[in-house]
């Protein structure tokens, strides 16, 4: 298998941890709110509200909009509904604050030494971009569903990387911590690294970080895929 020339990061729990860092912000906001089961509901409308933006029930979204979307309805299950449009909307942009996991910072700059990199991720590129600053991630390039009017696991995505950068789908490798995301990655053509993660979901919902063979490589965080890619 040659070597990649461009490496494509998912986000959302691949390179930030999204669980803890929006349980910590409404741990902040209401003490007395399960936090974990907050973050898991708000994570649960994810996937849903894309599929109303992929099957046209919706016209084009951002992720900032679904955000939003899921998360006025889910306040009053919480007994969050009192929070005024100047909290929710603070709130909402919890999402461009996630903490990065601790190995990402350390295992991207080893990377970029060797390879470009880039997000490919469903979440818009000011959110992306802010995220970036706040946490320190060394893109060279920031990618997003934005850029391609479609969300993963649509092929106009992986394959908008390799059209972006002129070079053939097998040039680039999707890093993530989701073998579905890898999975429809590599049927456009795309090598792939797994990154596992386990505990994405928070500590009472460990993953299923079983390797796929299919997978060019498996690693336990990006400095481990550092080391299995020479860098």
């Amino acid at each position: 298998m040659m070597q990649p020339q461009v490496l494509a990061f998912d986000i959302f729990g691949t390179v930030v941890d999204w669980h803890g860092s929006i349980a910590r912000e409404i741990a902040v906001i209401d003490p007395k709110v399960d936090a974990d089961a907050f973050a898991l509901a708000w994570r649960a409308g994810y996937q849903p509200a894309m599929q109303r933006v992929r099957s046209g029930e919706l016209g084009w979204t951002r992720i900032d909009d679904l955000h939003r979307l899921i998360l006025d309805g889910i306040l009053p299950r919480f007994g969050l509904d009192h929070l005024d449009e100047t909290q929710r909307r603070e709130l909402n942009r919890a999402w461009h604050r996630l903490d990065a996991w601790p190995d990402t910072v350390a295992g991207l700059t080893r990377l970029k030494r060797r390879f470009t990199i880039c997000t490919l991720s469903n979440g818009n590129i000011g959110l992306l971009t802010n995220m970036a600053k706040r946490a320190g991630l060394p893109w060279d390039c920031v990618l997003s569903a934005e850029v391609f009017r479609a969300y993963k696991p649509d092929p106009r995505t992986y394959l908008g990387v390799a059209e972006t950068f002129d070079l053939k789908p097998s040039q680039v490798m999707l890093v993530a911590a989701h073998q579905d995301d890898l999975a429809a990655a590599r049927a456009c053509g795309l090598q792939t690294a797994y990154i596992e993660r386990p505990l994405e979901f928070g500590t009472g919902q460990p993953k299923d970080v079983s390797p796929d063979p299919a997978n060019t490589h498996h690693a336990r965080d990006l400095e481990q895929l550092a080391d299995l890619m020479g860098c």
